[in-house]
C-alpha cells in the first residue's frame, strides 16, 4: 500500500489543493482517500487506468467536502475566506493564475481545474458534478472570462 501512496499521492494532493484552495484541506482529503482505499479496491474494475480511478474518487471526496462546508457556512451564517495557501512552487505568472483561480466561485473553479488542468471532458465533469454537459460548458466559459478580467487587471 505504501508503494501506491508514494506513486500517486503527490499528483492527487496537487489536484485536491487546486479544487479546495487549501493545502491542509487537500492533505486531509488525500489521507481520507488512502485510509479508505483498501475497502474501495474491492470495487475497482480493471477496465480503466488506476490513476484515473483514483482521481475520480478524489474528486468525489472533494465535492462531498465542499458540499459539507457549504452547508456548514449556511448554518453558521458566515463566509470563510476562499483565498488560502496554494501549493508551494508557484511564482510569477503561475502565482498570478493560481490567485486568479482562487477568486473564482467554487462551481466555476472546480470545472476549470477538472477541464483545463486535469483534462476531463465536459461529459465526465457533468457526471462527476451531477450537472448537465452544457452547464459544465457554461461554467467553464464564464470562468475563463472572469480569469481574463482578473489577470488583465493585475497587469
Amino acid at each position: 500500500m505504501s508503494t501506491v501512496y508514494h506513486r500517486h499521492a503527490a499528483p492527487l494532493l496537487t489536484l485536491a489543493a487546486r479544487l479546495l484552495g487549501s493545502a491542509s484541506e487537500a492533505e486531509d482529503v488525500v489521507q481520507d482517500l488512502f485510509v479508505g482505499l483498501p475497502e474501495a479496491l474491492g470495487h475497482y474494475r480493471e477496465s480503466g487506468q488506476f490513476p484515473a480511478w483514483l482521481r475520480r474518487i478524489l474528486v468525489r471526496l472533494v465535492l462531498m467536502r465542499l458540499r459539507a462546508e457549504r452547508r456548514r457556512r449556511e448554518a453558521d451564517f458566515h463566509e470563510a475566506s476562499t483565498l488560502s495557501a496554494f501549493p508551494a512552487g508557484c511564482s510569477g505568472d503561475q502565482a498570478d493564475l493560481a490567485l486568479a483561480l482562487m477568486q473564482l466561485p467554487e462551481d466555476q473553479r472546480v470545472v476549470v481545474v477538472l477541464k483545463a488542468i486535469e483534462g476531463y471532458s465536459h461529459d465526465e465533469i457533468a457526471e462527476l458534478l451531477g450537472i448537465r454537459r452544457n452547464s459544465s460548458e457554461v461554467r467553464f466559459h464564464r470562468a475563463l472570462q472572469r480569469l481574463r478580467q482578473v489577470l488583465e487587471a493585475s497587469c
